[in-house]
């Protein structure tokens, strides 16, 4: 998984603060609370492109997770900010891959790093369906280092 890209343009930044309810018996954020936050961040991310979980269930289909890869790599403590960078890196037919990285605010130490394949479903039929263009058009894709951009 690639770190943050050096370019910012495209990548969502998405704040908040490690709540109580978050912590686990080890004293530190849950891994649960790490892949809710993506979640959280990649909702954020949509919202502030115009695609609302109204939108979507006016279109009549929407992403759901199809697969979470995270590595953890530091904890997160009680009260701390964090921010959580995320960005698309592709379409592919019904599927979009986002990347993401979370970080204490203002520090380039990452707290973890992952990947989210995401699908895209009729809600009627529970069905994949391919991505509009639409949709694919709302988010800037964001290649990985060597990588070229794919929207199909």
């Amino acid at each position: 998984m690639p770190p943050l890209p050096d370019s910012h343009q495209g990548v969502f930044r998405y704040s908040r603060t490690v709540r109580p309810e978050e912590i686990d018996q080890l004293g530190h954020a849950s891994n649960l609370a790490y892949l809710q936050w993506a979640v959280e961040a990649a909702v954020a991310h949509s919202d502030s492109v115009g695609w609302t979980a109204q939108r979507y269930r006016a279109l009549g289909a929407g992403f759901v997770v199809r697969r979470h890869l995270i590595e953890y790599l530091r904890p997160a403590g009680p009260g701390e900010n964090v921010e959580v960078w995320t960005w698309v890196t592709g379409f592919r037919g019904a599927s979009s891959l986002r990347r993401f990285v979370i970080q204490p605010a203002g520090q380039e130490v990452v707290l973890a790093q992952g990947e989210t394949l995401w699908a895209f479903m009729d809600f009627a039929t529970g069905r994949p369906r391919r991505i509009p263009p639409e949709v694919q058009r709302a988010f800037p894709v964001v290649a990985d280092p060597g990588q070229e951009t794919v929207r199909r």
